[in-house]
């Protein structure tokens, strides 16, 4: 029987490895290898170059999870690695080749991340971009308590707003690899609608979490981790009938 994969994690901006604890003990008590990747949150290839180099130094096969900008990281980094035999999208971006996450927020109406911003100019002339406290409860994370919404929202890491606008480039891994998309019903980051189209054209297995905000998997972690396990599994099995 061939072993469990290991199931590798990639936040997205505003966010940070943390949020993923629930899930993380969930997949542990299950028996899975996890590993909660730094994503660099500085510019798309680059992050994704980054993922991509912590995905070669891991034997065997892989389940790769990415939320929000996650998503078209890990739909670069897993370009040409044999080992990645799923790809799982939570609330997330999913873009073609020449699409940035930007121009995907806006493709359908309903996202306030315009009006959350918070930018810091930096010193190199970049700008970081934040989710402003203020509204990181109702915007970012409306079905989490407001008490662990502030702690997230204290912790979160910014993204430069030219990694938010750097179109994905090269091929994308999810025309090749099985993937899994978690659709936050309610989120107001990314449209429900923008996320069921890119769902749909990337073919992906789908699921819906009615209510749920962009912070769906420490809202929902049982659901977030039934559609890896779910993807695991079927990866698993995909592979035993290849060996036969």
């Amino acid at each position: 029987m061939s072993r469990k994969p290991t199931i590798v994690l990639v936040h997205g901006a505003f966010a940070d490895s943390s949020g993923f604890n629930a899930v993380t003990k969930r997949l542990v008590a299950d028996g899975y290898s996890v590993v909660a990747a730094p994503n660099p949150l500085r510019g798309l290839a680059f992050d994704a170059a980054n993922v991509k180099a912590l995905l070669d130094s891991i034997e065997g096969p892989i389940v790769l999870v990415g939320h929000s900008y996650g998503g078209a990281v890990i739909s670069m980094a897993a370009e040409g690695n044999a080992n990645v035999k799923a790809l799982v999208y939570l609330a997330a971006f999913v873009p073609e080749t020449g699409e940035s996450a930007q121009a995907l927020v806006e493709r359908f109406p309903g996202s306030t991340v315009g009006e959350s911003l918070k930018p810091v100019p930096l010193p190199d002339g970049q700008v970081d971009l934040y989710i402003d406290p203020k509204v990181f409860h109702p915007h970012f994370a409306a079905d989490v308590s407001a008490a662990e919404a502030a702690l997230y929202s204290i912790t979160q890491r910014p993204a430069t707003g030219a990694a938010l606008g750097e179109p994905a480039t090269g091929a994308q891994a999810w025309h090749t690899i099985p993937s899994y998309n978690l659709i936050s019903g309610a989120d107001r980051i990314i449209p429900p609608a923008t996320q069921e189209f890119m769902a749909q054209r990337s073919g992906a297995k789908t699921q819906v979490v009615e209510g749920a905000s962009h912070l769906v998997f420490v809202s929902r972690p049982g659901a977030t981790v039934a559609l890896i396990e779910t993807a695991a599994q079927e990866g698993q099995e995909g592979r035993e009938g290849q060996e036969r």
